[in-house]
């Protein structure tokens, strides 16, 4: 029997399948993020999400086009993360492979990176995406981050870029983080954070699979990681968005599904009401030794 959980997942999936694109031509131009269109016209969004995450240009052109067409984080975890050469990192969600390429590339030979993600499209074109990159330290693996296939306390590092707010059992999820790291292992993760969110719009999937309905507030998430039994729980920066970006995120991302043209709506009847609400933040935890 299909739980409401179960349901979410479902959806989140079905949604970002539907998103994953071939890479423009060489003669068109660099890669950004996707265009939208259900057999319509695309958006002028072009870029909006890796423009906001915080990929720089010598990053972005050291990977394969395919994964950064098919990018749809909300900041740059790599960014921020003290990986080290040698190290194990575990990306939850890991999409296209963006974050596993980065930091593959990091971690170096001795080192190995493993993605884990739901979605059967996804997976193939990170496969894909690391074969192109030339990285044979990179493993993805089939599976839901509330349950990882991941041993016990084996990671030194776990990354996620936007997707945690898509779980529709967050706690389940920090657990799992706490449970893989090894011992003085650490997180940081890019994620949206929001709070005072109208009803009708919670209740509505494609702004679940936008990354706004289910999103929670930036204190029920530490006090989540916390309650996981991870320490030094901090948020190490902060992206709240204005009315154009909110509506600019939401139709470079979902808006390329076919339920765009409800999220279009959607961004021009509540992207005033939401400013200063929704938010990305990279968030910092430890697992004591």
């Amino acid at each position: 029997m299909s739980t409401r959980s179960d349901e979410v997942r479902t959806e989140v999936a079905k949604a970002y399948g539907s998103m994953v694109k071939e890479p423009a031509p060489a003669a068109a131009g660099p890669a950004t993020a996707p265009t939208c269109g259900c057999g319509g016209a695309p958006t002028k969004q072009k870029g909006a999400v890796v423009d906001l995450a915080g990929y720089t240009a010598e990053q972005l052109a050291a990977l394969p086009t395919d994964a950064v067409v098919n990018s749809f984080g909300c900041g740059n975890p790599v960014a921020l993360a003290g990986l080290r050469e040698g190290d194990t990192v575990l990306d939850l969600g890991s999409g296209a492979g963006i974050d596993l390429l980065l930091a593959a590339r990091i971690v170096g030979p001795g080192g190995r990176v493993i993605g884990v993600d739901m979605t059967d499209e996804m997976i193939a074109k990170a496969r894909e995406n690391a074969t192109a990159a030339g990285l044979a330290n990179v493993e993805v693996r089939q599976g839901i981050i509330e349950a990882l296939p991941v041993e016990d306390d084996s990671v030194d590092w776990v990354i996620s870029n936007c997707v945690i707010n898509l779980s529709p059992e967050k706690p389940r999820v920090f657990a799992e983080i706490a449970r893989v790291l090894r011992p003085g292992g650490q997180m940081l993760v890019s994620d949206m954070m929001a709070h005072d969110l109208p009803q009708e719009l919670l209740d509505m999937p494609v702004a679940y699979s936008s990354c706004v309905a289910g999103a929670i507030p930036e204190d029920d998430y530490l006090a989540g990681l916390r309650a996981a039994g991870l320490a030094d729980v901090e948020v190490r920066e902060r992206l709240v968005y204005d009315a154009g970006q909110i509506a600019g995120m939401a139709l470079s991302t979902v808006g390329c599904s076919c339920g765009g043209d409800q999220l279009a709506e959607l961004a021009r009847d509540y992207a005033g009401e939401l400013e200063g609400k929704v938010w990305s933040a990279k968030v910092y935890a430890r697992k004591p030794e």
